[in-house]
């Protein structure tokens, strides 16, 4: 039985919720209101988000707050190429006098909102771990799977330009993430605000604006919001031109892209558009709804041929035009 449609006054109550958060984080990241926003959506659409910008941007930090103000049990793991599976998941240890029995040891996947930095610094053997965490919400050790609390969200950065002793992220793994989020270069009014408000460049103090039951009561809000047939069939037609074997697909996909996004991404788009509309107020979701978290969720999922690099054509770029060329209804 599908759930009641979310009324106005409910959809702007759970609004102004959500908007203690995003005010929290914009005193931590500063005029990154972009970024901000688009976290803020990935959590109330209980996504995955990867964050790729430069060293000294305060990804590191967001997550921090972000756990702060969520009052949710936080582990941060330092990815580095030796690291193992059972570094992450957990694993079994020998204990006790006596006769002694083998007893499972958590791991610091057993958090609520786990941030995993550089994660493209660990092997793919460490990768496949975090991957069943990512979808299943569970880890297997040998043979055996335990669940993750709930909720669980999976924070990762990654810097775009150092690659050396770095592992690419498979697809399918990157598929896992709701968005990924471009952390952009800050100005000089932005550092100088920094420079003078902060000693050492330490955070604000921040207060939980949120509990488990007030998040619960968010995330079900958000499943309420309605979404509209034509909004559904616009996602479906720009996921489906995203792949250049489909004669909807635009000259810029049948150049630069190799394969299209999956359907994974469509499923990212509603719920995205869900959260972003109850964020705005709004109990149902627009087309500009799935116009503004287009980018942070197809950028990630498009593959490139090789003659976009030729060309210097960006996955951005390709959504870009993606936009552009599916128009929001069908031409009669």
């Amino acid at each position: 039985m599908a759930a009641e449609l979310l009324s106005p006054v409910e959809a702007q109550g759970a609004a102004d919720v959500a908007a203690r958060l995003k005010d929290g984080l914009n005193t931590v990241l500063l005029d990154q209101e972009s970024v901000v926003e688009q976290v803020v959506v990935a959590v109330l659409a209980r996504g995955h988000v990867l964050l790729e910008g430069l060293p000294g941007l305060g990804k590191t930090e967001l997550c921090k707050a972000l756990a702060r103000l969520l009052a949710l049990p936080f582990r941060r793991i330092q990815f580095t190429p030796d690291l193992l599976p059972g570094d992450i998941t957990g694993t079994y240890v020998l204990e006790g006098e006596g006769r002694r029995d083998f007893v499972f040891r958590e791991g610091p996947l057993f958090a609520s909102l786990v941030l995993a930095d550089e994660i493209n610094r660990s092997s793919p053997k460490t990768q496949s771990a975090l991957l069943e965490a990512m979808q299943e919400r569970s880890v297997t050790v040998l043979g055996q799977t335990r669940a993750l609390p709930d909720p669980f969200f999976v924070l990762a950065t990654q810097n775009p330009i150092e690659l050396e002793g770095t592992y690419p992220l498979p697809e399918a793994q990157l598929d896992r993430f709701l968005f990924r989020i471009q952390v952009p270069p800050v100005g000089a009014k932005t550092l100088r605000t920094l420079l003078t408000t902060r000693v050492r460049g330490a955070p604000p103090e921040l207060s939980p604006v949120l509990d488990a039951s007030g998040l619960s009561r968010l995330f079900a809000a958000v499943d309420r919001v309605h979404l509209p047939g034509p909004v559904a069939d616009f996602i479906g037609r720009l996921v489906e031109a995203s792949d250049p074997r489909q004669p909807t697909a635009p000259d810029a996909v049948r150049r630069f892209v190799r394969y299209g996004a999956s359907p994974r991404a469509a499923l990212a788009l509603a719920a995205s558009g869900r959260a972003l509309a109850l964020l705005r107020g709004r109990p149902n979701v627009g087309f500009d709804d799935v116009v503004a978290t287009a980018a942070a969720a197809l950028n990630h999922r498009l593959v490139l041929a090789y003659e976009a690099s030729l060309e210097k054509v960006t996955a951005p770029d390709v959504v870009r035009a993606l936009l552009q060329a599916v128009p929001e209804v069908p031409r009669g």
